[in-house]
This record gives C-alpha cells, sequence and structure tokens, in this order.
C-alpha cells in the first residue's frame, strides 16, 4: 500500500508540474515582466488537497522560468518564491479561504526584487510590488479559489489523497 501510495503522489507531482509548466509557457505573454498575470499560479491551492502538489508547484515554476528564457537569479528565486506559497497554502489547509494568501505574499515580496536585481527594471520596488501582488491576486486569490471551489465537488480526483480537516 505505501508503494502504490508513493507511486501516486510521484505521478501527481509531475502531473502538477506538467500542467503548472505548459499553462506558464502557453500564456507567457503575461506569465513574464514587471506586469505579470502568472495563470498557473492559481495552481498554489492544491496542497490544500494534496502535499503532493508541493513539489509539482516547485518543479512546474522551475520549469517553467528556465524554459521561458528566465536568468538563473530568476529560476532559483522565482521558484523559490512558489515553494514558499505552496508551503504555506498546505500549512494553512484547515483554512479554505486562506490558502490563497501564502502565494500572493511570498510573490509580491520576492519577485519584484528579482525583477530589480536580475533584469533591472527601472520600475519602483513599490510600483513592482503592487503589479505583481495585483496578478498574484486575479490568478491565485481569484482563479485559484474558483479552482478550490469546483475541485471541491470533485472529490474523486484527489480522493487517495487528502486528508479530511474538519
Amino acid at each position: 500500500m505505501k508503494k502504490e501510495q508513493t507511486v501516486r503522489n510521484m505521478t501527481t507531482a509531475a502531473m502538477i508540474a506538467a500542467l503548472y509548466t505548459a499553462l506558464t509557457l502557453l500564456f507567457a505573454p503575461i506569465a513574464f515582466g514587471p506586469i505579470q498575470c502568472r495563470i498557473s499560479e492559481a495552481l498554489v491551492i492544491l496542497p490544500y488537497f494534496t502535499p503532493a502538489a508541493i513539489p509539482g508547484v516547485t518543479i512546474g515554476c522551475f520549469l517553467g522560468n528556465l524554459l521561458g528564457g528566465g536568468v538563473p537569479m530568476d529560476v532559483i528565486f522565482g521558484t523559490m518564491a512558489s515553494l514558499l506559497g505552496a508551503l504555506g497554502s498546505y500549512a494553512l489547509r484547515r483554512y479554505r479561504y486562506l490558502v490563497c494568501v501564502p502565494p500572493i505574499v511570498s510573490n509580491t515580496l520576492i519577485v519584484p526584487w528579482v525583477l530589480k536585481a536580475a533584469y533591472g527594471a527601472p520600475e519602483l520596488l513599490p510600483y513592482l510590488m503592487f503589479t505583481v501582488g495585483i496578478g498574484e491576486i486575479v490568478a491565485v486569490g481569484i482563479l485559484g479559489t474558483v479552482l478550490l471551489l469546483v475541485l471541491e465537488k470533485y472529490p474523486v480526483i484527489f480522493r487517495a489523497q487528502r486528508q479530511v480537516y474538519k
């Protein structure tokens, strides 16, 4: 049983990573830059359902940044921002409507510094934090919450991995 669960978790993580990467590259024109809305960030709420989403989102972000042409600093610290967001979402999994907060906060605080340091973005940090934050609110706060509510209606998707918290 444990071996089956491990294979299931690895498969789930791989599917999430592939989906995150594909969405990032598909929506590349709006996924990168000082004004961005990374649609794939909606997947950062998936740790609410399964811890397998944490490596899935992290690897997906890494691959999306790498294949999307990100510089090494962006690949590393952008991935770290999504990892922290996913860990925070998992930590708050008992509070459904709070799982979107950690990814919004981590990306709003980390990504602007990366844009400034790695790409030499001329905008001021508060402006970058505002634009990245708005993009995160749209991607995670709105789209992620809609995704969460839809997936809750279909518990069969994560039934073997989800622990019910009441």
